[in-house]
Order: structure tokens, then sequence, then C-alpha cells
């Protein structure tokens, strides 16, 4: 799979099989996020493997959103250093996570950007360090089947912009398509 169709291929999964994730494809998706790009190339993350159920369990109830956490066989638990760059942290770690979400998509597995979590509890959980700051979780497995009518729903009533939408040629309202 290339790339492009990783990206078209990238859905957020909320149910997970109970398989667990080969060392060989973690292992993969990990330095996908350790390749990736950072400003002045600080590389100010780290990422934290939970794979123990009660932790996963305890991480799934520190957001009104992140429930499904718990089902998940692997979360990625992204943090950036705020005081190593503290203007840039969260885009690094931002960065660094999609080249996983993008690798785990192209072996097969699924995964969901979690943005619901109270950090406190999640640094306290973890022992995470005063240093580090906690951008996401990202849950990760194999996608179990299930018949999801909200959000069908939700991406047929709230489908993709079209190009024309969302980009400019040289000033803003401008667009033209490439010939």
């Amino acid at each position: 799979m290339d790339v492009f169709e990783a990206v078209q291929r990238r859905r957020s999964i909320r149910a997970y099989e109970p398989t667990p994730v080969p060392g060989e494809k973690l292992m993969k998706v990990l330095e996908a996020g350790r390749l990736a790009p950072s400003a002045s190339n600080i590389q100010p993350w780290h990422f934290i493997v939970v794979m123990d159920s009660e932790k996963r369990k305890k991480l799934a109830e520190t957001g009104a959103f992140a429930r499904f956490l718990a089902e998940a066989p692997v979360v990625i638990v992204g943090c950036g250093d705020a005081r190593a760059s503290p203007k840039w942290y969260i885009v690094d770690v931002a960065i660094a996570l999609q080249n996983m979400v993008l690798t785990a998509t192209g072996e097969g597995l699924g995964t969901c950007w979690v943005g619901s979590f109270d950090e406190a509890k999640v640094k306290e959980l973890l022992k995470i360090p005063g240093n580090l700051r906690v951008v996401a979780l990202l849950a990760v497995g194999y996608p179990r089947e299930r018949f999801d009518l909200a959000g069908k729903v939700l991406h047929f009533i709230r489908r993709r912009k079209p190009l024309k939408k969302i980009v400019s040629m040289d000033e803003y309202g401008n667009f033209k398509p490439f010939s």
C-alpha cells in the first residue's frame, strides 16, 4: 500500500479485536514516529506504549470519549518535552503520531487519535515527569467489525469538503484547478 492509499483508507477505529499486535508491527509503527521531522531536529517526543489491560482501563476512564481505549490492545501515549521545545513540541509530536497512524494503516492495523483525556490523571497513572506534556493518546489494534449507525450518519452528513473550499492559490478565495 502506498502512502496516499493509507491516507485514503485510514479511519478512526473505536472497536478492536482482542488479538495482540505483533511486536514487529508495533516496532515499525514506533520507528515511523521516531523518523518524523521536528523543529531544529530537537525530537521532543517520548512515547509510552501501554499494553497492560488495567492501565488501559484506567486511561479509558480519563476522558468522556476515551472509553474504547480499554478494548484496544495497545495505547501509545504521545508526550512532548515542553522545556526542550516550548513553541513546537505539540506540532512535532503530532507529526510523529500521524506517521504512526499511516504506518499502522499500511500494516493492516486500525488507530484512533484521542484528545479526550485528563492530562493530570494520565501523568499520574504513567508516572510521566513534569517537563513532558501529554499531547494525544493513540489506540492501536486490529479493527473489530461493528455496525456504527451514528458514525455512518455523521460521515454521510459531514462529508469531506472539496479542494475548492479549502485551498486558495496566491491569495485567499482564488482557486483554479491545476491543468
